[in-house]
């Protein structure tokens, strides 16, 4: 992992500069480009970490050695779920969200509304019915 966590580090670094110029550019009279450039790299800072840590605690893995085989990688890579619907409604309810924002406020609602319902469906999906532990 720490392949992709030097990745999204030279990422962040990339950003910080640019948004660095990109006020010198605009003479920091504009500040919604500075700003997002800024968010985005905070958003790559702490991917980087993440995986830096999670790198440190599981130890190298087949994709991190240059004379590892293919087979070493085989297996079970996690665990999901195949038969769900409740993503495809967080999404919805996630678009629905974001429609409320550039439409109509009250759509917000509906959309929050819809994204508990799916949240809740998702997190207990395994503790009810036919795929129950």
């Amino acid at each position: 992992m720490k392949t992709e966590a030097g990745l999204f580090a030279g990422l962040m670094l990339f950003l910080v500069i640019t948004a660095i110029g990109y006020g010198f550019w605009t003479h920091f009279g504009e500040w919604v480009g500075g700003i997002g450039l800024t968010l985005v790299a905070g958003l790559c800072g702490m991917i980087s970490y993440y995986l830096w840590y999670t790198g440190k605690r599981v130890g190298s893995r087949p994709e991190d050695r240059h004379d590892a085989e293919v087979h070493e990688g085989s297996g079970e890579q996690g665990f999901f779920s195949p038969w769900s619907w409740w993503p495809a409604l967080l999404a919805v309810a996630c678009g629905c969200g974001f429609l409320g924002l550039a439409v109509a406020w009250w759509i917000v609602f509906i959309g929050g509304a819809l994204a508990a319902v799916a949240l809740i469906g998702w997190v207990f999906e395994y503790s009810r019915g036919h795929f129950s532990h």
